[in-house]
This record gives structure tokens, sequence and C-alpha cells, in this order.
């Protein structure tokens, strides 16, 4: 980790120390949006690549990326982007909770209001730094209707359609703030090595263990999701665009298959001719059967196209077995299975409604001039949309099983808490 310039006052250090973890995020996630986009094609964009950059480190906080665009007089264009890059968010959530949580370990206690204080400093920085990348996300772009009956009438009334994008920036710095304080009070209630403040020590045992689990659960399945992409890449075809799914999407479709395999459903579509947003030949094949209807996307439906994804089934169990006994071992010996059961429900049950938030995908654009032709003749619009009732229901049982077998399997591992018990009286 950086030191502040030497003969400092001693206040800097603390804002050195925020600005560092700002900084460091910021970087990470620029770079993972470059790459991603890059390997998209993107750059080929006429200068308009550090924007589209800018606008999707923004969407990745929670941002909100407007669309608009205009034909003359006689036309209009349409167009609508909701999807989140979760690659490019976990690039950032990683790095700035490692750092921010770095200092703190070298305390044996925090103090509420140190703790609050830095939280603060962070605060202040990041939303300086997302109003600076918002204003810098802007561009616009002419449609080229190329040699067509379009283009034939665009040109002789001189019409040129285009479509932008802005930021909106009140909304952007309001969701990058809420992103921000989810994520250091996730990394906090996650981290082991924290101290927490006196007040908040009674949450320990029973938040703590269930928020580390589900936490190495998603992890675990970004990285065999990342095995599986660098796979695919180095043997078959296209692999700059398995690169650019995995530089931008990775989670989204890790923590779909996740979804999926504990029995989860969405409701999608995509038109015929795709929007280039990267997916798996499956799920598309399944989103384009419904027509100018959604279609529902489960293991059955993919399994029509890939026999394959039943493994995702398999994989879900062995995953909630393991997070299951995680909790366990990491959770106080005097706790019961059905403690356990109850805290890997909650946990799991929260976990998959915020995937189902997080894997919409809302994507539209489009052009009507003159009345000739619709939006969907330029481009269609993508959709995916999940069952949030039914998701969070699943997460509840599967995490009520999980917790309970994870308790029973740990029983012939040394728990911290036997360890404690075991050197109270010594200590005494």
């Amino acid at each position: 980790m950086s030191q502040p310039p030497k003969g400092v006052p001693s206040f800097v250090r603390p804002w050195w120390d925020a600005f560092a973890a700002v900084a460091a995020a910021v970087a990470a996630m620029f770079a993972v949006a470059a790459l991603g986009l890059w390997a998209a094609g993107a750059d080929g964009l006429p200068g308009a690549f550090p924007a589209v950059t800018a606008a999707t480190v923004v969407s990745a906080v929670g941002g909100t990326v407007e669309l608009s665009g205009g034909a003359g007089v006689l036309g209009r264009t349409g167009a609508a982007l909701d999807v989140v890059p979760l690659s490019v968010t976990l690039a950032g959530a990683v790095v700035l909770a490692v750092l921010f949580l770095h200092p703190l370990r070298h305390h044996a206690v925090t103090d509420g209001r140190e703790l609050l204080a830095r939280v603060a400093r962070t605060a202040v920085l990041w939303l300086i730094a997302l109003l600076l990348i918002a204003l810098g996300a802007r561009h616009t772009f002419r449609i080229d209707l190329g040699d067509s009956l379009l283009g034939d009438i665009g040109e002789a009334l001189d019409i040129s359609p285009s479509v932008g994008f802005r930021v909106a920036v009140g909304p952007t710095l309001g969701y990058g703030l809420l992103w921000l304080l989810v994520l250091l009070a996730v990394a906090v209630a996650a981290s082991r090595k924290t101290p927490l403040p006196s007040r908040l020590l009674r949450f320990q045992d029973p938040v703590r263990p269930a928020a580390f689990a589900v936490l190495a659960l998603l992890l675990g399945y970004v990285l065999l999701g990342l095995a599986v992409g660098l796979v695919a890449a180095a043997t078959r075809g296209d692999p700059a665009g398995t690169m650019a799914a995995l530089l931008l999407g990775l989670p989204n479709l890790a923590w779909l298959a996740l979804g999926l395999g504990l029995g989860g459903s969405w409701d999608g579509r995509v038109p015929g001719t795709s929007l280039g947003l990267p997916m798996p030949k499956a799920l598309t094949a399944v989103l384009r059967e419904g027509g100018d209807g959604p279609s529902t996307v489960n293991i059955s439906s993919l399994a029509e196209h890939d026999g394959r994804v039943w493994l995702l089934v398999a994989l879900a169990v062995v995953a909630l077995l393991a997070a299951g006994f995680l909790l366990a071992v990491r959770s106080p010996a005097a706790m019961r299975p059905w403690e356990h059961a109850v805290q890997m429900g909650v946990a799991l049950a929260v976990t998959l409604f915020v995937i189902g938030l997080l894997t919409r995908i809302s994507a539209r654009v489009g052009l009507s001039l003159l009345g000739i032709g619709d939006l969907s003749s330029f481009g269609g619009e993508v959709t995916l949309r999940p069952h949030l009732l039914t998701l969070t229901g699943l997460g509840l049982l599967w995490g009520l099983v999980a917790g309970y077998l994870g308790s029973l399997l740990s029983r012939r591992v040394g728990r911290r808490g036997l360890a404690e018990e075991a050197g109270g009286p010594e200590r005494g």
C-alpha cells in the first residue's frame, strides 16, 4: 500500500488512505471496462471510446445512463439501456474493500466514530471521483443507414438520425453512494480480522460467518466461470468475444448459473438480430424462441439446447453444502444446527434477491423514420427479468437445508468455539 509523502501532518494519513482506496478502485474499474470494450470492438467508435468507458464504469456502480436520439423533424430514434457490467463492479468492489479494510486490521479494537469517519472520508472522495467520471460520460453518434430505402429518404430530406448518451448526475451520485455504503458494510461484516465497535459485537457471531460463507460462494462461482471462460477462449472460435464477456459480464453469467442451478427462472427475449451483448448460445436460443413475446429461461428450457446445463444443479448442491460447512466451522461451537440453518437461509435468500436485481437486462436501440420500419428493425430489444419471489423463496429453502447439513458435517472438525472454551480456564 502506498505511503503519504514524508513531513505531512498526521491528519493527512487517513485522507491519504481513503484517496488510495478510491483511486485504486477507479483505476481497476476503468482498466477492466476498457479491456472489455476493446475486446468487444468498441475501440472502433470514432472519438467515443473514453466516454463509453466512463459510462460503463458509471453503470457498474448503479449509475443512470440516459440514451436519447433524434432524426430531424420527421424522424425519431428510440434507445434504452439497463444492464450492470458486473465484472467492472466486482473489480472495483474487491480493490476498494481490501484497501479500506487494510488499515483497520492493525487495530485491536475499533471506535465507532473512527469507523464512521473512515467511511465518511471514503464517501466524499468517492462522490468527487464519480462526479468527474459522470461529466465525462457523454457522446452523440450519427446513425449510418447505408444503402437502403430509409437511407435514400434520409439523404433526400437531409435527416440525420443520431443516438447519444449522457449520465444523470443526481441519480448517479445517489446510487453510487448507496453502492459504496453497502459495499463497505458487507466488507466489514464478512472480514473476520477487522475489529468491530463495541456496540456491534453482538452481531459478530450471527452475521459474520454467514456473510463470509455467502461471499465465498459468489466469488467461487466467479473463479470457476473464469476458468471455464479462459478454456473456451483458448479452444473455441471468437476468443475476442469470449474475453469481452469475461471482462464485462462474467459475474452476470456466473451468478445467473447459480440461480438457475437452484431452480430459479428468468423471462426474456432476444430479437433475430442481436444487439451484440455477450450471451451463451443456449441462453440466446431460448430467448429467441418466444418470438415477439418473452421466453422462460430455466434449467429445463436450456437443457433442450444443451444437456450439459444439468451439471449446474449438481454444482449448486455441492457449492451450497460447502458454504454451509464453512459457515458452521467459522461459528462458535455452542451454536445449534437449526441456528446455522436460519442464518444460511436468510443470507442466501437476500443474496439471490440481489442477484436477481443485478442480472436484469433491458437494452433497446432502434429507429423509426417517417413511419417506415419500427424500433425492432434496427437492433431490437434484449430483455432478461427474474422471478424475484421465486428466487428469494428458493434461496431461503436451499439455505435452510445447506446450513443444517453443513452444521452436521462440521461436527468432526475443530471449531473456533471449542478452542476458546478450552483455553478460557487456563487464561483465568
